[in-house]
């Protein structure tokens, strides 16, 4: 970031022989405000106050200036401080007309039209404060300065990281110690890196001063993984090849697994006649040997070795027995076991006799849904013909005397009809009338009644 710096209203801070002129050049500024207002008018700019290059390759100074005067002369100069010695002149120009120490004209150049400084080649000794001044003559004499450190830089190489044991560790026993180092580089930083992300001191990890060794006491299963070494210095960064130290450990979560049967807990029940493949596995680093072990009359022997068992349910002479997975990691010394119990039973006798059972309970109900279906369109298709047999029967059956009387109420044919509705209203319900042409009305009702009217 650009920072803008003024005359020496805000800082004059020219130093030279060590001997300061900011209190003079502060009065100077006061005076020349006060008489021809253009004390601000000088400004310099630069990127940074700390510049950092590489050895070898040249470097660019950028210094700009401007002012709000008119300008007869514009003098640029440049002086080189180092870290244990007095200001040495470099170089300076009047009007673009540069002058350079003799000693110095191959190495440093002024670059127009502004006061940027060329250092070529870079060099460990160009190293310290570089200090340029403007001065612009007008109606008076205003003047600036700026100050830049300059930092220089050798790039880093790849490190090497070294493991020491370099056969591996056991957990909770051995210890491990890890070295970064590389070629070139200054103002090296060392970071650490797990997995990709940086490490920090933890209660099993601890770094040296410049963190370029990591030792880890004691080592744990949770220590396992890639570990590098980043380096990096203001101009440059590397990182090493990964390495994964070799930690022994285990056995740890040993269990047992069947591919059939039903498992419950350290219980597996099995059909009589199948043939059960058994599985035991633990974590572990080496691999773990397994032996199995069948108990039998408060006795054991060992059956096989290897992670796998076959077991045949037929020739168990037993409903139950005992078995024991042992697994053991013969570089740490530790051993693990785990007990599980067989239980054969006649899982295909009883699936079959249920599926009976299921079927006979299937037909009952079929049987029944089958016969409830038949007596409901039996008795929709007797009331929707039985009705019209009624009709003819109960016709017949009549009294003639009611006939005659329904045919009184009235004395023509329209008002005998009316007259007969009427009369089989009052005979039962509930009806239902039905007329067709040319021939008499009748009244059905539901019961079975049927009336001629």
């Amino acid at each position: 970031m650009y920072q803008s710096f003024t005359n020496l209203c805000d800082s004059f801070s020219f130093e030279f022989s060590r001997v300061s002129i900011c209190g003079l050049g502060l009065l100077v500024c006061l005076f020349f405000h006060s008489y021809a207002g253009i004390c601000s008018a000088l400004k310099l700019t630069v990127p940074s106050h700390t510049i950092h290059g590489i050895e070898g390759q040249p470097l660019h100074l950028t210094v700009d200036y401007n002012f709000n005067a008119t300008a007869s002369e514009v003098q640029i100069i440049w002086l080189f401080e180092g870290p244990q010695s007095n200001p040495k002149y470099l170089l300076s120009s009047v009007n673009q007309t540069v002058v350079p120490d003799l000693e110095f004209q191959h190495k440093f150049t002024l670059i127009p039209p502004n006061a940027s400084l060329m250092i070529s080649p870079l060099r460990i000794s160009d190293e310290g404060n570089y200090i340029v001044k403007v001065n612009v003559r007008g109606n008076g004499t205003i003047t600036a300065s700026q100050k830049i450190q300059v930092a220089v830089d050798v790039p880093v190489t790849k490190p090497l990281v070294h493991t020491e044991p370099s056969s591996g560790v056991v957990e909770y026993v051995g210890n491990i110690t890890l070295k970064c180092t590389m070629g070139k580089g200054t103002r090296v930083v060392y970071q650490w890196m797990k997995n990709g992300k940086p490490l920090h001191a933890g209660p099993n990890y601890t770094f040296s001063s410049n963190n370029a060794t990591l030792l880890i006491v004691p080592v744990v299963k949770e220590d396992i993984g890639n570990y590098s070494c980043l380096v990096s210095n203001p101009v440059s960064a590397m990182e090493s090849e990964i390495i994964a130290p070799t930690i022994y450990y285990g056995p740890y979560g040993l269990r047992v697994k069947s591919d059939k049967g039903l498992n419950i807990g350290a219980v597996f029940t099995v059909d009589m006649g199948e043939v059960i493949l058994f599985d035991c596995s633990a974590d572990s680093n080496p691999p773990n040997t397994y032996s199995w072990i069948q108990r039998a009359d408060n006795t054991t022997h060992v059956i096989k070795y290897g992670p796998h068992l076959e077991v045949v349910s037929d020739t168990v002479a037993q409903k139950a027995i005992d078995y024991m997975c042992r697994a053991f990691n013969n570089v740490t010394g530790k051993r693990d076991e785990t007990h599980f119990t067989i239980v054969v039973t006649s899982v295909g006798l009883e699936k079959l006799a249920q599926k009976g059972k299921s079927l006979s309970s299937l037909a009952v109900i079929t049987g029944i849904s089958l016969f409830l279906i038949l007596a409901m369109a039996f008795l929709f298709i007797w009331k929707r013909y039985q009705p019209h047999k009624g009709t003819e029967k109960l016709s017949t059956l009549q009294p003639e005397a009611d006939y005659r009387k329904a045919h009184t109420f009235s004395g023509n044919a329209n008002k005998r009809s009316v007259s007969i509705i009427h009369y089989c209203k009052k005979m039962a319900y509930p009806h239902k009338k039905r007329r067709s042409k040319g021939k008499e009305g009748k009244c059905v009702f539901n019961l079975g009644y049927i009336f001629l009217c």
